[in-house]
């Protein structure tokens, strides 16, 4: 069976995060990476400020009931080393995006190892992150709004990733 992980990519809300995390739980999902400015849950050594890191992970647990814990998770600022390194592993970098040279979710079909990047709640992924990627996927849209929440739509393209792409 194909490897599948997720980056999520300076995202603001630790709700989104938490709601992630359950997901990749859920969906077996292998690792995920949180970089940039995402916050993260508490984790050994960490050097925040005590207080800031306790109450990031209060309100990232609301959401993840304790996939916090059972997800294999990692935080690095810098998401251009993650790419590299899953490149090097033989995983297929894919975007959530919307864009002129993006593809429908539906269409998406890979052999390869997935890694798919979902980015900032308003502003989406960042063009030179973009650039960086393999492919990029779009999510359809049917009503009247432009894009989906960044949680759903990671699990979204999560689940056409691990059952039919």
């Amino acid at each position: 069976m194909k490897r599948l992980v997720l980056i999520a990519h300076n995202l603001r809300s630790c709700h989104n995060v938490g709601s992630i995390l359950r997901t990749a739980d859920g969906l077996g999902v292998e690792r995920v990476f949180l970089t940039g400015y995402t916050p993260y849950p508490l984790q050994d050594n960490d050097n925040r400020l005590p207080h800031m890191a306790r109450k990031t992970h209060k309100q990232i647990s609301k959401t993840a009931l304790g996939a916090e814990d059972a997800v294999n998770w990692s935080f690095t600022p810098d998401i251009f080393s993650v790419i590299d390194s899953l490149r090097a592993d033989n995983f297929q970098i894919i975007a959530i995006e919307q864009s002129k040279e993006s593809i429908e979710l539906p269409d998406l079909k890979s052999s390869e190892d997935i890694a798919l990047i979902v980015g900032r709640e308003i502003e989406g992924i960042e063009q030179e992150v973009l650039y960086a990627c393999d492919k990029v996927v779009e999510i359809p849209m049917f009503g009247s709004k432009e894009s989906y929440n960044v949680a759903q739509a990671a699990a979204m393209a999560l689940y056409h990733c691990k059952f039919y792409a």
